[in-house]
C-alpha cells in the first residue's frame, strides 16, 4: 500500500510540475518560437569525468550536474537561435578565450527540422551554419513540454541536457 501511494504521489508531482500544457507546448514548438530552460547537464560516460563530477557541488551521484535556478538555457525564434549552456566533458581542443566554454553563441544562419513523433512529442534538428565548431543540437520534446537537448560538437564530446520548455518571454 505505501508503495502505491509513494508511486501515486511522484506521479502526480512530476504532473504538477510540468511547465507548460498540451496545447501551449504544441503552439510554441509550431511557431518555432520557444526557450529550453535546462536543469541537469549529463555528460557523455567516461570514468574520469564521473569521478571529478561526482566532487562537483550539485552533483548527483556522478552522473548528472544538477543546472536548477542557473538560468541556462536555448532560446529559439523564427529568425535566430540563442545558446547559452555549461559544457562538462572532454574538449579536443582549447578554447583561446579561457571565458568561451560551453556552448555559448547566437546563430542566425541554421536549419531547423522539426518531426512529428509517432507517440506524441516532437524531434527538432537544428543546426547552426554560422558558429565557430560545427554545432548541433537534437531536441526530444513531450508534449507536456519536457525535453531533452543533446548537443554534439566537432570540438567537443556530446552532452545531454534535460529540461522543459518555456514560452518566449515578452519585450518589454
Amino acid at each position: 500500500m505505501k508503495i502505491t501511494v509513494l508511486i501515486l504521489f511522484i506521479f502526480i508531482t512530476f504532473q504538477v510540475a510540468a511547465q507548460t500544457d498540451k496545447a501551449t507546448t504544441k503552439r510554441i514548438v509550431e511557431s518555432k518560437n520557444f526557450t529550453f530552460v535546462a536543469s541537469t547537464a549529463m555528460p557523455m560516460n567516461s570514468a574520469e569525468i564521473n569521478n571529478i563530477l561526482s566532487r562537483m557541488p550539485g552533483a548527483n551521484g556522478g552522473a548528472s550536474i544538477n543546472l536548477t535556478g542557473a538560468n541556462y538555457d536555448v532560446r529559439i525564434t523564427p529568425d535566430s537561435v540563442i545558446a547559452y549552456l555549461p559544457y562538462y566533458g572532454r574538449a579536443f581542443s582549447a578554447p583561446i578565450d579561457r571565458d568561451d566554454n560551453g556552448f555559448k553563441f547566437t546563430s542566425t544562419k541554421f536549419s531547423f527540422e522539426n518531426i512529428v513523433r509517432k507517440k506524441g512529442g516532437w524531434q527538432i534538428t537544428i543546426n547552426p551554419k554560422d558558429t565557430k565548431e560545427g554545432v548541433r543540437m537534437n531536441f526530444t520534446i513531450s508534449t507536456n513540454g519536457y525535453a531533452t537537448l543533446s548537443v554534439s560538437s566537432n570540438n567537443k564530446q556530446s552532452i545531454t541536457y534535460n529540461g522543459y520548455l518555456a514560452s518566449p518571454k515578452k519585450a518589454i
